[in-house]
């Protein structure tokens, strides 16, 4: 007799059938260490995009404000895919306002990318296939909004494939904290230095997601 499979919401709520080396991937996400201006929590993974997934969000905090924010997506596909070269894929969002005499910097975007593979190297993770975009936002108000200041927003999308180690696995600890790294720059905050302590630990939750 076939053994009944898992359904759809197994699956999503973390099913056993999940490889040992996206579980061993998503438990280093959980167990990482991180700067406590930098807020992280799990949220609900992207479906579609891989057979396996696990997501991040995260909003650097700077008493009662909100500096930048962004979303991390560990992708994971057993059988290997092309265009990754690879069978796993970090996806990212990042966001942050910026202040009007950085808006006109005409070498922002490329400034701004250079912080995200600069965060990967700072911290000596080997990747590649690296893509994005980095997008410079204005709006203005006006009307009933007159009053409203202007703001600008900058906006990096990009993805990247984590070298893997051991039994298959890549650093994901070390790509969440590079990230991490990414979203303090992006939001203004002094780099955090190699010995400093105050860092926090993600929350425990349940089994790793799929979609």
């Amino acid at each position: 007799m076939e053994e009944p499979k898992d359904t759809e919401e197994d699956v999503r709520h973390g099913s056993s059938t999940a490889p040992p080396a996206f579980r061993a991937a998503v438990d280093a996400l959980r167990a990482a260490r991180l700067r406590p201006q930098v807020e992280v929590e799990p949220t609900r993974p992207p479906q579609r995009l891989a057979p396996y997934a696990y997501a991040l969000e995260a909003t650097v905090v700077d008493g009662d404000q909100d500096l930048a924010d962004g979303r991390l997506v560990l992708l994971h596909d057993p059988a290997g895919h092309d265009a990754w070269r690879g069978a796993f894929r970090l996806v990212t969002l990042v966001r942050a306002e910026l202040e009007a005499e950085m808006a006109v910097d005409p070498l922002l975007p490329e400034v701004c990318w250079s912080w995200l593979t600069g965060a990967l190297q700072a911290r000596g993770l080997a990747y590649g296939e690296p893509s994005g975009t980095v997008t410079r936002a204005s709006s203005h108000y006006f009307g009933g909004l007159s009053e409203r200041p202007a703001v600008s927003q900058i906006e990096i999308r990009a993805s990247w494939t984590p070298r893997e180690g051991l039994g298959g696995v890549p650093d994901t600890a070390g790509h969440l904290a590079s990230w991490c790294d990414l979203l303090a720059q992006v939001a203004g905050l002094p780099p955090a230095g190699p010995g400093d302590a105050s860092v926090v630990t993600l929350p425990q939750r349940r089994d790793p997601q799929t979609h």
